[in-house]
């Protein structure tokens, strides 16, 4: 019986349209350009991506409103939705602070998400705890970036096992949360340590901390972008085809294109590595189906 491939949607990606007056990075490279990101698309079997607007000055070297990113989805319709993405420092940097009036605002005009929260501020610290509130209050889900310390970086800052994510976890158990990073994809194993969490553990996986979270918590998703998401799944293959398809509703396909060099990225091997794990028959339809796209539409009422 003959399989039938299906374009997937990115659930993370990140471009800039302001005709090349953005400030370049330190090599010297930039964001890539909405078009530049549907060519690469459809190099590598993508129909859509999700937007992730750039507001937090420390990952950006150019700051992104939500504004932009709506303007990028309307402009390139078809080809991209988009989050809202909410720094919790905002509207006077208050823990009691109405995030709700900002969140609401960004839903009514078509914003299906929050993030890619990035602040490095602690995960369960007052500041997050809020975010957190208004976005479980408000039905809308959270894509964040997990860090291993304060200075230096950027992501919420979390210790070795997760203790400050499963904190939130447990107070807020109707959010939809999806996890992202080095230190969030290396606790997949129970290798991970204090030394190896900011890196790209290798070898056989053991179940560590996340895969039990994962189980435990039905909120706590997996963003399987970046070089992280990759590593996670690949590592160990057979062990990356029974976590794919234990966690098939809870897992979503990735880029975090962030720059038109990424096209020869080792990260983009997840699209056609889902491919041949659905056609080598190591993973179900439903599963490739699911993390592919539908879990996508779910999350975006496509």
């Amino acid at each position: 019986m003959s399989k039938t491939l299906v374009k997937k949607i990115d659930i993370h990606v990140h471009t800039m349209d302001y005709g090349g007056i953005e400030v370049p990075r330190f090599d010297g490279s930039r964001y890539a350009t909405p078009a530049e990101i549907i060519e690469i698309y459809d190099k590598i079997g993508v129909e859509k991506g999700v937007i992730l607007p750039e507001i937090f000055p420390e990952c950006g070297w150019i700051m992104q409103s939500n504004e932009e990113a709506l303007r990028i989805a309307e402009k390139y319709k078809g080809h991209f939705e988009w989050f809202c993405d909410i720094d919790p420092r905002a509207l006077y940097n208050s823990p009691d602070s109405d995030l709700g009036y900002l969140i609401k605002y960004y839903k009514s005009l078509g914003a299906k998400g929050i993030g890619e929260v990035v602040i490095n501020e602690y995960a369960d610290g007052p500041l997050m705890d809020n975010l957190f509130y208004h976005a479980s209050k408000n039905k809308m889900s959270v894509t964040f970036h997990l860090a291993t310390h304060r200075g230096g970086c950027y992501g919420l800052v979390e210790d070795h096992g997760l203790k400050r994510l499963e904190h939130m976890l447990k107070k807020y158990p109707d959010l939809v949360l999806l996890g992202h990073s080095q230190p969030f994809w290396a606790e997949i194993g129970a290798d991970c340590t204090d030394e190896n969490r900011d890196y790209y553990p290798t070898g056989k996986v053991e179940e560590g901390n996340l895969v039990r979270l994962m189980r435990e918590y039905p909120g706590l998703c997996g963003d399987l972008s970046a070089g992280s998401g990759f590593n996670a799944v690949s590592r160990d293959p057979e062990f990356g085809y029974r976590f794919i398809e234990e966690f098939k509703h809870k897992l979503y396909y990735g880029t975090d294109i962030c720059d038109p060099r990424n096209i020869n990225d080792p990260m983009l091997k997840l699209s056609h590595w889902l491919d041949e794990a659905y056609l080598n028959d190591k993973i179900s339809e439903e599963a490739y189906l699911c993390v592919s796209r539908k879990n996508a539409e779910k999350l975006l009422g496509l």
